[in-house]
């Protein structure tokens, strides 16, 4: 059951309203699904209908999960580095580019025509192919990346095969 929405000023509310609507039309625009948009930010459909909805319930950190697994910047934070990825240590990008991630790639092999895959499917099939990886091979921000899909996913892969 959700928190009970707090007494908050209309100003906060209409900022609220406003951080939500930024981040649905962020993700329209990269036709991004509601559900792979949460997978990819660690919460559930229902939380990020909520931060949509502008709703002062849900938690500032849920907020910014959801609009850095966007890629939303809104210039608040200074930017602690940046990566040619779209990912930063820990979080789980909404879309995983195969070129950035060779072994990935390596592993991808049968999935043909596609460029970029989502989190639970890149999960699945380092899952089902961790036998396969030279796990020596995996660059930091890689390892990084699957890191992150088996805590954000909840997704263990049998380091020991």
């Amino acid at each position: 059951m959700p928190a009970k929405n707090p007494n908050i000023s209309k100003k906060s509310a209409d900022t609220l309203a406003a951080l939500g609507n930024r981040i649905r039309a962020q993700r329209k625009a990269m036709h991004i699904n509601a559900t792979t948009l949460a997978e990819a930010a660690g919460m559930s459909r229902m939380t990020l209908y909520r931060i949509e909805k502008g709703e002062a319930s849900v938690t500032m950190g849920a907020y910014l999960n959801a609009a850095g697994a966007l890629g939303l910047d809104f210039g608040i934070i200074e930017d602690i580095g940046s990566r040619s990825s779209d990912a930063c240590e820990g979080m789980i990008p909404a879309r995983i580019h195969l070129a950035e991630y060779p072994q990935l790639k390596k592993l991808a092999w049968q999935v043909q025509g596609v460029d970029a895959l989502t989190p639970a499917e890149a999960l699945d099939i380092y899952r089902r192919n961790w036998r396969h990886l030279d796990v020596h091979a995996l660059e930091p921000h890689e390892q990084q990346l699957v890191d992150a899909l088996q805590l954000g996913l909840n997704g263990q892969i049998d380091n020991d095969v």
